[in-house]
């Protein structure tokens, strides 16, 4: 039995890389049920084989091109999808909820998104802050309430709209979720070479940082 190399995107534009290990190749944007924290997740194959081996080692997120410790089990049955669906309908409701507990407990940060693991055994809520925030009693709040493990992750506003996505100014997709392989800071500079306006509401987005795609102009 053959082992190939996948990529697996989840919600978010979150992907990860798993060992496949079946002689029949799943499709790109095939359903996969993969391993997961202490569970299973379900997502949709992004890339395969050598596109894959390539990416891997040029991604924030890749494996350097050795083989990942974590493997997608099996195709996702229709019901399996189904189920994932409707996870993902319950994820602005577990969203509202931790940001009641939030305002509930003067806490300075914004939930942005909530993640169901699709195993229901993991939530994880996507927070932006603009310094330290000791959010142990909203955990063990949030694990009262939901009754599953709760993990709160922290990003900044680059990450955030990358998972929440949206249109640019250009009329197109953010390049940070269509294909910008990582995320990395934008100077001023890069927008004085090809002689571009310096007006910061004119060469920033919606995250209120200046445009990535300033980077390759």
């Amino acid at each position: 039995m053959a082992s190939h190399l996948i990529e697996v995107s989840f919600k978010g534009n979150r992907r990860e890389f798993f060992l496949w290990e079946s002689d029949k190749i799943p499709a790109k944007n095939a359903a996969v049920v993969v391993e997961a924290d202490r569970g299973e997740d379900l997502g949709y194959v992004h890339s395969i084989g050598d596109a894959a081996l390539h990416r891997s080692k040029g991604v924030p997120h890749g494996t350097g091109g050795e083989l990942p410790q974590r493997k997608a089990r099996r195709f996702a049955s229709p019901e399996d999808v189904r189920r994932h669906d409707e996870l993902r309908a319950q994820d602005e409701e577990a969203r509202r909820k931790a940001m009641e507990r939030v305002r509930a407990n003067a806490l300075s940060m914004k939930v942005s998104d909530a993640e169901w693991q699709w195993d229901r055994k993991k939530l994880t809520f996507y927070f932006t802050a603009d310094k330290r925030v000791d959010f142990r009693t909203l955990v063990r709040e949030l694990a009262a309430a939901f009754r599953t493990r709760i993990e709160l992750k922290q990003i900044g506003v680059r990450e955030e709209a990358k998972r929440l996505d949206g249109i640019g100014r250009c009329g197109r997709q953010y390049c940070s979720a269509s294909w910008l392989p990582e995320l990395r800071p934008v100077s001023l500079g890069v927008a004085k070479d090809p002689r571009l306006s310096l007006n910061p509401t004119q060469i920033s987005r919606s995250c209120g940082r200046l445009m990535c795609s300033l980077r390759y102009e």
